[in-house]
Parts: C-alpha cells; structure tokens; sequence
C-alpha cells in the first residue's frame, strides 16, 4: 500500500513542488486512486510508473483551483489514450458542474463514461473493491472533506499446525483451503476453510485531508488509523501575520492533533509557497521544527514525487524521495 505525491504546494507551483494531488496506490496490481488534480497534475504523473488506464477513481476535497485545476486535462489526456474504462469521481456537487462546463466550452467528448458520486450525499458501501472510504467534513472558506481510506481485502494465514495435527498433507488442499474455499479430502472429511484460517490481521487505515483550519475535526476518523495526511500551510508565526480568514492549519495544530490521537505516522504537505526549500526568511525547516516540537511519531514532510510505503504492520517508510 503506497502514497505517491504528486503536489506539495498550496495556493500556486514553486520551482520545486507543483499544487495539490496525492496518488494512493491499491494492493490490487495496478490499479490506483487520486486524491486531488491540481493543474499540471498529468505532468507530474509521467515523472512515475502510474498509468491513466490503471486508475480508477479521483476524489476532490474541495473547489479550489489548486486542488481540482488539473481535472478537465487528466480526463482529456485519458481519453485520447484511447480509455474505455469507467472512472468515479467523487467530489463536491460544484464539481461535477465545472467537468461540464468545460466539456462543453471545449467540446470536449469522452470516450469512456465518468460516474459522478456527489461527496454531500456521503460514501455507499462497497463503492471501491480494495477500501472502505469514509468522509468528513472538514472547516474551510468552502466545503472541504477529508477521505480516509480502510483496507478491506486482508489476507488470511493457514494453520499450519492445525492442518499437520489433524493429518492432511501439504498440496492442493491447503491451496484450497488458502483461497477460501472448503475441500472433501479421499477419506470423506469435509474441511472448511473458517477452521484452518488464522484470524486476519488489521487493516491499514490512511486519512487524507482537504483543506482544514481545525484538524480536531477528523478525531472520529482517527481510532486506529495508521497514517493522517494533512496540510501545514503555516507556521504559527506567519498564520498571526496571515490571520484566520484562508483557514489553513498550522504545522503546530496539526502535530498536536495527530500526537494527541496517537497516530503513528503523520505527512504534513500543502505548504506555502514563501517557505523555501533551503534558503530563505522562511524555510521548509520552520515548518519542520515546528512538527516535531508537537509530534514524536514518524513524521515526514513531502516532497513532489516522495512515494511512501506502509507496511502491513502499520509502520511507514519513505522509498523513493524526490531526486
């Protein structure tokens, strides 16, 4: 289970970090989800081994153009790649109107269909074949919602000891059993796969958050969940001079939410564009500082193209930073 960024910026590009998009990477092969398209979003997407066939749904946290600019032309670019695959987008109603004002204007025709999940009527069951979405609404100059994504195909181990015990020999029986199903072995007994089958593991549970002034807001999403990704806009600082009208979190508010919910590992991104990446009046670093004087867990801050790794015993690891 991945998290690739494809944007780090918040408001306008810098030089090194592109505006807001977030890919997640499924543990089904090849296929994969989008969180956010910012302009130039596609352009990022060819700096990685993610293909516009493989994805299978875009979520939008909110209307701003640097979270959802970039949509019209990844649609368009799917198209002329010859997709004829459904793609979900789920996002806020306002979204849906502006896909279709700009189809409309630009005569833009798709040669596959798009099915539209407005975010106000909440998430259905079973809407991804790999994860379980939930939604919160989030506190912003505009609607903005935070998706968390659980995992829902867990693998189950074999009991091994189990089956030794009860005298049946490694071979296809354990495949079977294995893959779920239930095996009669030549001397009539019927084994049923719930028996030999280990309890499975947890599910890895990740949040991302749209833009969000109050990241108390998420505290029902955050039992269990292994990874909170949030912006850090801010540092406290420059949020006194800014004041509270774009209502963006701070590095500061954001650590100490994710250490007062014990999540164990925290992405902070959507940084301003005044923070440099090495000099400056202002710097990455602040931000940095800032975090870690809230938050003792493994925290990163990423970089555009940083893909991260979360193991299926929760822990996450950076394994290929930006170059």
């Amino acid at each position: 289970m991945e998290l690739e960024f494809l944007g780090t910026s918040s408001g306008t590009p810098t030089k090194t970090r592109n505006v807001s998009a977030l890919a997640l990477r499924s543990p089904l092969a090849a296929r994969w989800y989008l969180v956010d398209c910012g302009e130039g979003t596609q352009h990022r997407l060819l700096h990685t081994s993610l293909s516009l066939m493989g994805l299978r749904a875009i979520f939008i946290t909110h209307v701003h153009g640097d979270h959802c600019y970039g949509l019209p032309g990844l649609l368009a670019s799917a198209g002329l790649l010859n997709r004829t695959d459904e793609l979900l987008l789920v996002g806020p109603a306002a979204i849906a109107a502006f896909v279709q004002g700009v189809m409309e204007t630009t005569q833009l025709a798709l040669p596959y269909p798009v099915a539209f999940l407005p975010v106000e009527q909440g998430i259905p069951d079973g809407l991804l074949p790999d994860f379980e979405v939930r939604v919160t609404a989030l506190s912003h100059r505009v609607p903005s919602y935070a998706y968390t994504f659980i995992e829902s195909k867990l693998e189950r181990k074999l009991d091994a000891g189990r089956l030794r015990a009860d005298g049946v020999p490694r071979g296809p029986a354990w495949g079977e059993l294995q893959r779920g199903g239930d095996v009669m072995l030549p001397d009539g007994r019927v084994l049923r796969a719930q028996d030999y089958l280990q309890a499975p593991r947890k599910p890895r549970k990740i949040i991302v958050g749209g833009d969000n002034d109050t990241p108390e807001l998420l505290a029902d999403q955050a039992g269990g969940a292994d990874v909170l990704v949030h912006e850090a806009t801010y540092t406290e600082d420059i949020l006194e001079k800014v004041g509270p009208a774009p209502q963006h979190s701070t590095a500061r508010r954001t650590a100490r939410f994710a250490a007062d919910a014990n999540i164990p590992n925290l992405v902070l991104t959507h940084f301003s564009p005044r923070y440099q990446q090495h000099n400056g009046p202002q710097t990455i670093a602040d931000v940095e500082r800032e975090a870690r004087a809230a938050y003792r867990g493994n925290l990163f801050l990423a970089n555009d193209l940083d893909r991260f790794s979360l193991d299926r015993q929760g822990r996450l690891s950076r394994i290929a930073p930006a170059g």
